[in-house]
């Protein structure tokens, strides 16, 4: 039996009811602080930016007709009145006139947008569907002088366009570094919706490298952006810009929460060959390209889905000179990753015609390295789909992956510009799911190259078909990989 020292015990039981009673007599601890942001203020951006802020109007000239030129309808009127503070130029219809000469051209209102100043002279960015056929554009600073503009050149395919005032000691806008723009961080837009001059919206960025289609990927913000928004800047807390507005999302053809900037690194890029050569030169190596989906990069051991699928290949191109084949999967540019489809298209975009760069390939299994001399881009000819020959052969094997087969003639393969390849007559099951269709050419299984039929049969007869089966086929012109999965039970 152990013994207690009561003596201590007690001691201890003093201890505990003091520490217990202090525990209920301290007075209470104050909450952590919180820190709390409020909303930001923008009136010193707005204040600081405004002024190198422009309004743009563009002019177009009518040939007015016999009939009396100043008929037009009320409402018409009405929007030049409240946003102009004038009448339509025609002025007020006017009664009909026996014998009346043919009235000189006229130039009346085309469009609306917004603009910035980037340097003190007058060289001024907005975007190049702002000014596309305009035949005279007006810059209205917002001291509310005008001047008429001289278009420097325009870039349709970033939308990007500069135009120059005649104009000295003007206030110019501040270029931000685009790579430091986070997502959630508040943006503002300056411009002339619905030619309200020096109107200001903010936002916040909604997204970053946002693919939309377009040549560039853009920025993504939930700022109000409307019809004469077009050309203005987007700025970033510090007062600098970061990109031209752009475009909206829309069912209406208003604002609906979603809006577009042009990177400001890639307008600036753009805007220095507008102003040294009027125009802009671009990279090309002669492929029509597709994004590589997560089914077909497994399927065929490249892991995930990135860079850029060649769906064709144009003769004589530097891209058919330096051996892509359609099928191809390009994942480096010049040791750059292709992340995207687009990112390939950006790249060689960039580059100077008539550099040599790599381009990292993915084939059959394995990559490769290829050298590429750049040409300067050119639109691309269009070249019809070629007609087929001769009737089917079947082939029974094929028909294990839902697939008849048969062989290609040499026309066809001339035609075709094909060493190989089998002919799709009829699909079902696993291959009609994946989406192959009658006419389609077949050219590789399971990464082995299909020379015919005979090929063909081999391939299937050793694959392995519980699991997906690769399909690289060429459909027309274009070249696309397919996935033929099994059956489930």
């Amino acid at each position: 039996m152990d013994w207690i020292d009561w003596k201590k015990a007690r001691a201890w039981g003093m201890v505990l009811a003091l520490a217990v009673a202090g525990v209920g007599m301290a007075p209470a601890q104050p909450a952590p602080v919180v820190p709390t942001r409020s909303l930001p203020d923008f009136a010193d951006l707005a204040e600081q930016v405004g002024p190198a802020v422009v309004g743009i109007r563009t002019l177009e000239r009518v040939r007015q007709p016999g009939t009396p030129p100043g008929n037009m309808d009320e409402d018409m009127q009405e929007f030049f009145r409240r946003f102009f503070g004038q009448p339509m130029p025609n002025g007020p219809r006017q009664g009909p006139r026996s014998n009346r000469p043919q009235q000189p051209d006229e130039e009346q209102t085309r469009g609306l947008g917004s603009g910035f100043i980037l340097t003190p002279d007058g060289f001024v960015m907005t975007n190049a569907h702002v000014v596309d056929g305009a035949d005279e554009v007006i810059v209205t600073l917002t001291d509310k002088r005008e001047f008429k503009a001289r278009i420097v050149g325009a870039d349709k395919r970033t939308d990007v366009a500069v135009v120059k005032i005649e104009a000295t000691g003007l206030p110019t806008v501040k270029i931000g570094d685009v790579n430091r723009l986070r997502v959630g961080e508040w943006v503002l837009a300056i411009g002339s919706p619905f030619g309200l001059e020096s109107s200001v919206t903010a936002g916040i960025v909604s997204a970053k490298q946002r693919d939309t289609g377009d040549y560039l990927p853009l920025i993504q913000t939930d700022v109000a952006i409307n019809p004469g928004n077009s050309g203005g800047p987007l700025i970033n807390m510090r007062g600098e810009v970061v990109g031209i507005n752009s475009q909206i999302y829309s069912r209406s053809g208003g604002y609906m929460g979603i809006s577009f900037a042009i990177p400001i690194d890639e307008a600036m890029r753009v805007s220095e060959q507008l102003r040294v050569a009027g125009r802009v030169t671009r990279g090309r190596v002669g492929v029509q390209i597709d994004q590589v989906t997560k089914d077909v990069a497994e399927s065929i051991g490249l892991g995930k889905p990135i860079g850029a699928l060649v769906r064709s290949v144009e003769g004589g191109s530097p891209a058919d000179k330096a051996g892509i084949e359609a099928g191809d999967i390009i994942t480096k540019f010049d040791g750059k990753v292709i992340e995207r489809a687009t990112d390939l298209q950006r790249l060689v975009g960039n580059t100077k015609p008539g550099s040599r760069a790599t381009l990292t390939v993915f084939r059959k299994g394995g990559s490769r390295d290829l050298s590429v001399t750049v040409a300067e881009f050119e639109p691309e000819p269009i070249r019809p789909t070629s007609q087929k020959e001769d009737k089917p052969k079947s082939s029974p094997a094929a028909q294990l992956v839902g697939l008849a087969v048969s062989d290609l003639s040499d026309a066809q393969k001339k035609d075709l510009k094909v060493r190989g390849g089998v002919r799709v007559e009829a699909v079902a099951e696993g291959a009609a799911r994946a989406g192959i269709r009658e006419g389609d050419i077949i050219v590789q299984i399971g990464n082995a190259d299909v020379n015919n039929v005979r090929d063909f049969d081999a391939t299937v007869a050793r694959i392995d078909k519980s699991k997906p089966i690769p399909v690289l086929l060429r459909r027309g012109e274009l070249a696309t990989y397919l996935v033929i999965r099994p059956a489930r039970g």
